[in-house]
């Protein structure tokens, strides 16, 4: 892993972000930064989305114990409808990154955009696969997210979360337009703006 160009032996600290439920119709989007240890090592790290629930599940664990530092925070769908889903993302790993207890040195962020730091940071396209530190992230949002989705389908049962965590899926459709939107569906998506 971390097949990247950019050279790392100048920087003590590395951390690396990633958030989860850009594309969700509900709920927050999450975004996850972790600085690794090295002297710590974590075993089967990869894309969250390559790995199964249980999977992750395990990993998170390990990464909470394991890692120099970690943190996750969330931007909620009012947020999300207020500045829009990219901005929304980008503030969510600002924030996850700020809230770190040790600074990193450079901020190694997954896709092509980047937010504003007070220290060097670095968009990597498909860095959730490429750079641990990254998938640690990864990891991190997506399991914090899909338990915010249990969560929401406690509350909100006809929706179905739990099967679908959000996602615009033909059951999820279905009962959206059955029901009508949830007030924690984001109002500016297209197909939840229609039932309003």
């Amino acid at each position: 892993m971390d097949d990247i160009e950019i050279d790392l032996t100048p920087y003590q600290y590395i951390a690396g972000a990633d958030e989860a439920g850009r594309g969700p119709l509900v709920g927050a989007v999450v975004a996850g930064a972790v600085i690794l240890d090295e002297l710590n090592p974590i075993e089967g790290l990869n894309d969250s989305k390559k790995l199964s629930e249980k999977k992750r599940q395990q990993l998170a664990i390990e990464i909470k114990d394991k890692a120099l530092a970690w943190s996750v925070v969330s931007v909620d769908a009012e947020e999300i409808d207020r500045i829009n889903i990219l901005q929304a993302s980008l503030l969510a790993m600002k924030q996850a990154i700020e809230s770190l207890s040790t600074t990193p040195d450079i901020a190694l962020i997954d896709g092509n955009k980047c937010p504003e730091l007070s220290c060097r940071v670095e968009a990597i396209v498909k860095g959730d696969s490429r750079v641990a530190a990254i998938s640690a992230a990864s990891i991190l949002a997506k399991v914090e997210r899909d338990r915010q989705m249990i969560e929401l389908h406690e509350q909100y049962p006809q929706y179905e979360f739990n099967r679908h965590k959000g996602y615009p899926t033909k059951v999820h459709m279905e009962l959206l337009i059955k029901h009508g939107p949830c007030p924690l569906h984001r109002k500016s998506f297209g197909p939840v703006k229609k039932l309003i």
